[in-house]
């Protein structure tokens, strides 16, 4: 585990902000969701935003 990049994190509040009931507890799900609403276009990076989404869905730490 480490600090997630200030990249990831303005992204992932961004899109729960602006759609945030789309969002479920699944990664496989949201995944699917952020290459819907988004441009990213590395794998990587939509997965970590994916990730971080999830997590804080799950721990319901988002506004």
């Amino acid at each position: 585990m480490g600090i997630k990049p200030s990249y990831i994190k303005s992204v992932g509040v961004e899109l729960i902000s602006k759609y945030g009931p789309k969002f479920s507890n699944s990664f496989d799900e949201n995944k699917q969701i952020v290459t819907e609403v988004t441009t990213i276009e590395s794998k990587r990076v939509r997965n970590r935003v994916a990730g971080y989404v999830t997590r804080k869905i799950n721990t319901g730490r988002h506004s």
